[in-house]
């Protein structure tokens, strides 16, 4: 499978510029996180994806887009690949505002506040993490997923960090390595 992090949101512009949490809720793309996106889709056009599954921020939806779009898929929204909480970014948006903005996708499986509140012990994203990490392994189409999630999700997931806009292929059936 193909793990993707999210391209630049306005709060990593802001947040990497000054070490400060800009108070975002749910950010959308940068301009240079808008151009990031777009260049997946003749990057990873070749990588026999399937399916795509995204986070329910407006950052994935974003990043996931254009990707969607150039293979004709319709991503699959999953709340267990949230980000952990830990600042502004990290509240999402009612499922009814993201079906107004992607009317194309199906929230219906979101409760009305899906995002976590307050801060996300790490021991709460690593348990998300074994989850998803056996219900991908369950799957039979795994390897030729993309799934399109955070940093901090990543990095429980994977057992390691991310750039924005940066991906590589898994294999959830192996153990993590350690940290």
């Amino acid at each position: 499978m193909i793990v993707l992090r999210h391209c630049e949101s306005e709060f990593n512009r802001l947040f990497t510029a000054t070490r400060r949490d800009p108070g975002i809720p749910d950010p959308p793309l940068s301009d240079h996180g808008q151009a990031q996106a777009r260049a997946l889709a003749p990057a990873l056009g070749g990588q026999n994806i399937e399916r795509i599954i995204v986070s329910p921020f407006t950052r994935t939806l974003q990043t996931a887009a254009p990707l969607a779009r150039a293979l004709g898929i319709r991503p699959t929204i999953h709340p267990l690949i949230r980000e952990r909480a830990a600042f502004s970014c990290d509240v999402g948006s009612p499922p009814a505002r993201l079906a107004l903005a992607w009317p194309e996708l199906d929230f219906s499986g979101l409760d009305e506040t899906w995002w976590t509140a307050g801060i996300e012990p790490p021991e709460e994203v690593e348990e998300r993490a074994a989850i998803f990490r056996a219900e991908m392994c369950a799957s039979p189409v795994w390897q030729n997923t993309l799934v399109v999630s955070h940093w901090g999700f990543l990095i429980a997931f994977t057992a390691a960090s991310m750039e924005n806009g940066s991906w590589r292929r898994i294999d959830p059936t192996k153990p993590l390595p350690a940290i």
